[in-house]
């Protein structure tokens, strides 16, 4: 694993899970028809054939789904155990680098056409811009950046607090709270979108952002009540203020300039 010591035990954590989250992802309802919810947003904006770079790939899920589409993909990770599963699925046009998504200026100049990264990867690091200084130098102008992000308010978690959830407004918490997976904890960080259009900065184009999960459950909630009747509703409120910076997880775009 490359000396990256703030992201040791969230690599850790995620490697300790790889075994099973293929497996996992695929049982869990919710979370298909969140990643499709992604594929559509990136649909828009994505252009044939283009080059991608994707950050925390995990196990290629993802990667593959771009392959599919006719992209080649350069799927990043910093998990030992990630990258061991993501390398059984390589081909032509999937490449993979284990690679700290804060050291992309390792990447030597090459550029891309698109720079994704889904689910929350990002919020094991506390800020943004040791991630977007880099991206104008992986980047091609007029390029796309899609993230999806979990941001510091979340619905579903503040009603929980009728059930006496006392943890409810962890998210708020500016230094940081302790995640735990798979008998590893290991601190995340929870980004507004105020915070993330900041990151950018003014050499980037901010596009659009879209609440995944804002009416609808998040993924842990599988047995929730009405889910499919919330899951219409989302798509209705998804784009509108407060619901495309309230969710579980919001997608962001942007565009360099």
């Amino acid at each position: 694993m490359p000396d990256s010591p703030d992201f040791v035990g969230a690599a850790r954590a995620f490697s300790a899970q790889s075994s099973h989250y293929d497996h996992d992802d695929k049982i869990n309802q919710v979370i298909t028809d969140l990643r499709k919810q992604v594929y559509d947003h990136v649909a828009r904006f994505i252009h044939p054939n283009s080059s991608v770079l994707e950050l925390n790939a995990g196990t290629g899920i993802d990667a593959t789904h771009f392959v599919a589409q006719g992209h080649t993909v350069l799927a990043t990770d910093l998990s030992d155990g990630m990258i061991r599963e993501m390398t059984k699925k390589l081909n032509e046009r999937l490449r993979v680098r284990q690679l700290s998504y804060d050291k992309l200026d390792m990447l030597d100049g090459e550029k891309f056409n698109y720079v994704f990264s889904n689910f929350g990867g990002l919020n094991c690091i506390d800020d943004l811009g040791k991630v977007t200084t880099h991206i104008p130098g992986v980047l091609n102008p007029g390029g796309y950046v899609t993230w999806v992000i979990m941001p510091r308010v979340c619905l579903w978690e503040f009603a929980s607090i009728l059930k006496g959830n006392l943890r409810a407004f962890r998210r708020l918490k500016r230094d940081g709270v302790m995640a735990h997976i798979d008998g590893q904890y290991f601190r995340t960080w929870y980004h507004s979108l105020t915070d993330i259009r900041k990151a950018f900065g003014d050499n980037f184009e901010f596009i659009e952002s879209e609440g995944l999960a804002a009416t609808s459950p998040p993924p842990y909630k599988t047995d929730a009540t009405g889910y499919k009747f919330l899951r219409k509703l989302d798509k209705v409120l998804n784009r509108t203020f407060p619901f495309n910076r309230w969710a579980d997880h919001i997608i962001v775009t942007f565009r360099l300039k």
